[in-house]
């Protein structure tokens, strides 16, 4: 899985926790899509997290 290029948001692990509190392993992966962007004036394509794209921390690519 991807890592956002703009904040490293990446994998996170855990525990799954059943109702008779039998414990697995699991992880969280985030929400990363491709985009383009803008940098430095040129047309550039970079993973973001979506909380990146609400945000705008980044300039969307036309």
């Amino acid at each position: 899985m991807a890592k956002c290029d703009i904040c490293n948001k990446g994998i996170s692990f855990g525990l799954k926790v059943s109702h008779s509190n039998r414990k697995t392993n699991r992880t969280w992966k985030p929400n990363v899509r491709k985009v383009r962007i803008i940098e430095n004036g040129a047309p550039k394509s970079v993973n973001v997290c979506t909380r990146c794209l609400r945000s705008n921390r980044v300039t969307r690519a036309v």
